[in-house]
């Protein structure tokens, strides 16, 4: 064994391969032992790392070659009230390790037992003996990677021309008729010539993927006979999650996201860098708790703080834990060439001693990393904890999930009295949220839909939240969701209401597609696909969860992807500047709104409790040279009621783009006619 272990270095952490062997490093400054463990099988070989140095525990070990399976032990005071959690028996997953032999489902082998103090009835935590090798995943020691480098082939397109399709990297594929059964609901499934040329045709230019770093399946999900669908509790940032691949989930991911590149579409992935799986007080011990829980985590008094709902919250305030979070997004950008994080409840990672900073650690490491210079940065700008809600708070280049977007177009298009004026606030960008600090319209990612609530086809058929199958007698998911079933609540023969439902649908789609900012859409959205009114399919790795491809509705396509052509060809939809109706260098306004009849539209319109039509006539942004330059006008005309007849200006020539409703025609006396529920979009050249 010593001719085996030598000093080694305390840095880069995780395993780091040599020509002999590989370098071991371990952060856990309370431990009083550290061993790595590599796995023959069943067989567990325990190798002491002797030395010692800042917290850190290393050595460099002969003989380790890539492919070696491995975990982590460590030792030392167990006081889970001081954030002490030491226990040998619990074989750990290193925080660095960059793949897992197995997905993580919970079992009673990894928690602490629970004991009841016969005094007080309090409940105290007490170390287990049986050992937990048997239960928790191996990591798997990488090498250098095969094929083609992902990372060297990236689109690079600007945010302002993105078009984000959110998907889940199962669901997106598990029952996909074109995909080879054996590539269903995996990474290479994605990348199958049947779903690039779905994502081609329909024209987005990024596909965000749900959790796809290595998470648990927690105990209540366990307990329940179901699994966690949907990945967000994390257990080792580094490694691809191994149930979407079919044997190499390092190699197979590489391979979907070059081949998303290949036909000009950028790759995000959803990371979760607030919380792990390890859960709060007495949950289980798979990695960060038992090398150093107080260091890792937010404690008070030895208590977790859950500012994110899910029993704890890391501490990225904190330097190691800030290098840790920082180097797994360097490492998903550099190896499998991601283009974006979408950061889930990132109020938390930017919380410091007085709540959230836009100037906090993490933001400002981020901000002068460079490598991360070159990804887009999307945060889900709220948490559970104090002012948790941070829409429009955060930095500069940052973007931002819109919510407000979302619930505004829902309840107008539903309509809500008095809902139009907002509705026209997010058409431009939302900029009494994102005007200010130099940030452009493109800090807001518009969506009406994302996997977090209904589909859009249950936004129209639904009222209520239908989660029976979630087993938490339906509870769970938001109560209000801004919806309407036209009518019947769920599936229906009924012609009128399917018709309802579908013109409410494309004009929902259509009002995101010609908002400035961001547009996302949820995957299945433009086939029609239903949930069956489940709002919250966290843990339905089923039909439920899984997009159905079976009988598309090919009309909802066409329109979405005209939509997005569009406003591909019309830039004016799509500046990187705000629209305020300032004057334009030839005297024209940059936005000028309009009553149906053509006249300029006044408070008293504005403030018409049952105002339902409104014209938008954009032109380049004023006083922004590139928006300046922009020629021409486009006019946009939301139709929130019953078929109308509107005015266009009459010293511009218009052509027709494209209608949502599909009823679009002149009028009399040289007017448009506009369908029930529609938006129709036309251009001009300008004088």
């Amino acid at each position: 064994m010593k001719d085996r272990v030598s000093r080694g270095r305390p840095w880069p952490l995780g395993i780091t391969l040599s020509e002999e062997g590989a370098n071991v490093a371990v952060w856990a400054p309370d431990a009083e032992r550290v061993w790595l463990c590599l796995f023959e099988g069943e067989q567990e070989e325990r190798i002491p790392l002797p030395h010692h140095a800042g917290g850190v525990w290393h050595a460099h070990v002969r003989g380790i070659e890539a492919g070696a399976r491995y975990g982590l032990r460590a030792d030392g005071p167990f006081a889970p009230e001081q954030g002490l959690c030491f226990d040998e028996q619990k074989l750990l997953i290193d925080p660095y390790a960059r793949a897992l032999d197995a997905p993580a489902r919970w079992d009673r082998l990894m928690s602490d037992s629970r004991v009841q103090e016969p005094d007080d009835g309090s409940v105290t935590l007490a170390r287990d003996r049986p050992d937990s090798a048997p239960a928790v995943p191996k990591g798997i020691v990488l090498g250098e990677p095969a094929g083609p480098d992902p990372a060297a082939n990236r689109p690079r397109h600007d945010v302002a021309d993105l078009v984000i399709y959110e998907a889940h990297a199962k669901g997106l594929t598990a029952m996909h008729p074109e995909v080879p059964e054996e590539l269903r609901g995996t990474y290479s499934g994605i990348a199958h010539p049947a779903i690039i040329d779905h994502l081609t045709s329909l024209g987005v230019t990024a596909v965000e993927l749900l959790p796809v770093q290595a998470f648990l399946d927690d105990e209540h999900i366990v307990e329940r006979g179901l699994s966690n669908y949907w990945g967000y509790q994390p257990i080792a940032w580094h490694a691809p999650e191994p149930r979407y691949a079919i044997r190499d989930a390092d190699a197979e991911i590489r391979g979907l996201v070059h081949a998303l590149h290949e036909a000009g579409i950028e790759v995000f992935i959803d990371v979760v860098c607030n919380h792990t799986g390890e859960g709060g007080d007495g949950g289980p011990t798979l990695s960060l708790r038992g090398l150093d829980a107080s260091g890792y985590y937010r404690l008070h008094d030895g208590t977790h703080i859950d500012d994110t709902g899910t029993g704890n919250t890391v501490a990225t305030e904190r330097p190691t834990v800030l290098r840790l979070v920082l180097d797994s997004l360097r490492h998903w950008a550099t190896r499998y060439g991601i283009d974006g994080f979408r950061f889930d409840l990132a109020t938390a990672v930017g919380r410091g001693p007085d709540g959230f900073d836009p100037r906090a650690a993490f933001f400002q490491a981020a901000g002068q990393d460079p490598v991360l210079a070159d990804v887009k940065l999307i945060a889900e700008p709220w948490d559970l904890g104090p002012d948790g809600y941070q829409l429009g708070g955060y930095p500069h280049p940052w973007s931002e999930w819109n919510d407000g977007f979302r619930d505004d177009v829902r309840r107008a298009w539903r309509g809500d009295q008095h809902a139009v004026r907002a509705l026209g606030e997010r058409l431009l960008g939302s900029a009494a949220a994102f005007d200010h600090s130099g940030r452009a319209p493109t800090a807001s990612i518009n969506f009406i839909t994302a996997h977090d609530g209904f589909t859009l086809a249950d936004v129209v058929s639904y009222t209520a939240r239908h989660n029976e199958a979630n087993l938490e007698d339906g509870r769970d998911g938001h109560s209000e969701n801004h919806s309407d079933n036209l009518g019947v609540e769920g599936p229906t023969d009924d012609p009128g209401v399917l018709a309802a439902r579908s013109r409410r649908v494309r004009a929902m789609l259509a009002t995101l597609l010609v908002s400035q900012g961001v547009p996302m859409l949820l995957a299945g959205d433009e086939i029609g696909n239903t949930q069956g009114g489940n709002n919250n399919a966290y843990a339905q790795d089923n039909e439920i969860g899984w997009i159905d491809w079976s009988s598309p509705d090919q009309k909802l396509f066409d329109v979405v992807a005209g939509l997005i052509e569009v406003r591909w060809r019309l830039p004016i939809l799509r500046q990187r500047t705000f629209l305020h109706g300032g004057a334009r260098a030839g005297g024209d306004p940059d936005v000028l709104w309009l009553s149906a009849d053509g006249e300029p539209a006044t408070e008293e319109h504005w403030e018409d409790p049952e105002l339902r039509t409104i014209i938008a006539v954009l032109r380049g942004a004023a006083g922004d040279p590139t928006g300046e330059a922009l020629p021409g006008a486009v006019a946009v005309v939301l139709n929130l009621g019953d078929a109308v007849e509107v005015r266009l200006p009459e010293d511009l020539q218009w052509r027709f783009e494209i209608d949502s409703g599909g009823e679009a025609e002149p009028g009399r006396s040289g007017g448009q006619r506009i369908g029930a529920q529609s938006v129709v979009v036309f251009s001009s050249p300008g004088p």
